[in-house]
């Protein structure tokens, strides 16, 4: 008798340290793959369906490792999208800072998951049958107390600190690290409207959510990852689960295709365009900031007489002119107004005359089609090459 406790105490399981190790990591990874597969892109943006078997298992190991209800998680995620980086967003590092997303990302989202009106206004097709309202929501808390006791009788009392790693990795990882960091460092595929960035093109970690900037550029797609060189695990095991017939893909972002012989625009340019509108942005941004360095010795002068420096003239420049404040952009006019700085002047007016294009939803589909030739005709006329060269480029949009 007395072995049988002490066998009880020390867990049913006896393995080397590192196979505590493993375990841990595959049960976190677990979460992850449950949040990023069901709760993202299954839930809160459609991309994909899953059979029921499958997508009840994510909703079950959900509840026991995290607790998280799917209603509240979809409605927040969608308030996100909707509110991305204004004072509505629930956990924009823009406006809150980076060091509260980071360190106090799990309670930003718990905050929003109270107010009814977020749940009532996105949170809709969401499951809502009895073991959803009588057991994972009613109950969302005995789902982890039971995951302790799992851990424990499993393992031991190290189960303990297995339980104690479960309960920190979404909250760091998903809450923290793409909340906070997915919105504040990185690169950038697209010039996506947000501050939205790719933390690391190999998404494993995090379920392929390291993709970030990927993802609010084409936010109903089910695969994240858009570079040859990014990879996205959480498409992985989609491309499996359909292939088992367990899940059905939706949609994906649309493949940019050219067309060299085209010399004018025409209806599929136009769509092409304001379907990689993000993309466009990248790319004129990279000649915006070629431009930006060849005058930047002319307009040393320019700068310091209306005391802004370097860093400060770049970040203007290259940012959406929608997220300027008056006193800066009176600032930024007043320095591409100087003489110096005519070439970087000019492309700066034609990436706003740019992106009006696709924001003039009252203009019909010949007047757009119209404007966009109009635009790339008067770029290869500015006696800009990388203009010039960007405006060919945009042509052949198919």
């Amino acid at each position: 008798m007395i072995s049988d406790f002490l066998n009880l105490v020390s867990g049913v399981t006896d393995m080397p340290w590192w196979g505590y190790v493993v375990i841990t990591l595959v049960m976190t990874h677990i979460t992850i793959a449950s949040i990023t597969i069901y709760l993202h892109r299954h839930s809160a943006h459609r991309a994909l369906e899953l059979h029921p078997i499958v997508s009840h298992f994510f909703r079950f190991w959900l509840w026991l490792t995290t607790g998280m209800v799917t209603k509240q998680w979809t409605a927040v995620h969608r308030k996100h999208h909707a509110k991305c980086e204004t004072k509505a967003d629930p956990h924009s590092p823009v406006t809150v800072g980076i060091k509260k997303v980071l360190l106090e990302g799990s309670e930003l989202y718990r905050a929003e998951a109270k107010n009814q009106e977020t749940l009532d206004r996105y949170g809709y097709g969401t499951p809502d049958d009895w073991v959803e309202r009588n057991v994972y929501t009613k109950h969302s808390a005995k789902g982890v107390a039971l995951m302790l006791i799992i851990d424990v009788i499993l393992f031991g009392p190290i189960g303990i600190t297995i339980w104690a790693v479960q309960m920190l990795w979404a909250p760091i990882f998903a809450a923290g690290i793409i909340n906070g960091v997915g919105h504040y460092w990185g690169y950038r595929n697209f010039q996506a409207e947000d501050a939205s960035r790719n933390i690391v093109p190999w998404g494993i970690l995090i379920g392929g959510e390291e993709l970030h900037n990927n993802h609010h550029a084409f936010a109903t797609s089910a695969r994240l990852s858009n570079k040859w060189y990014e990879f996205d695990i959480g498409w992985l095991y989609i491309c499996i689960l359909q292939a088992l017939g367990l899940a059905k893909v939706k949609k994906t972002a649309p493949k940019l295709r050219m067309n060299k012989q085209k010399d004018c625009c025409d209806l599929d340019t136009l769509q092409a365009v304001i379907s990689h509108r993000y993309e466009v942005l990248a790319k004129y941004t990279k000649s915006l900031q070629q431009a930006f360095a060849n005058e930047m010795d002319g307009l040393k002068e320019a700068i310091a007489e209306y005391g802004i420096d370097k860093p400060t003239l770049k970040r203007w420049v290259m940012a959406d002119s929608r997220t300027l404040h008056a006193h800066e952009k009176e600032k930024l006019s007043q320095v591409l107004s100087s003489a110096q700085a005519r070439e970087l002047d000019k492309m700066y007016v034609m990436r706003e005359e740019l992106i009006g294009i696709w924001q003039r939803s009252t203009a019909s589909t010949e007047e757009l089609v119209k404007q966009l030739e109009d635009w790339c005709k008067r770029a290869e006329e500015s006696g800009i090459e990388v203009l010039r060269t960007f405006s060919q480029s945009l042509r052949c949009y198919a």
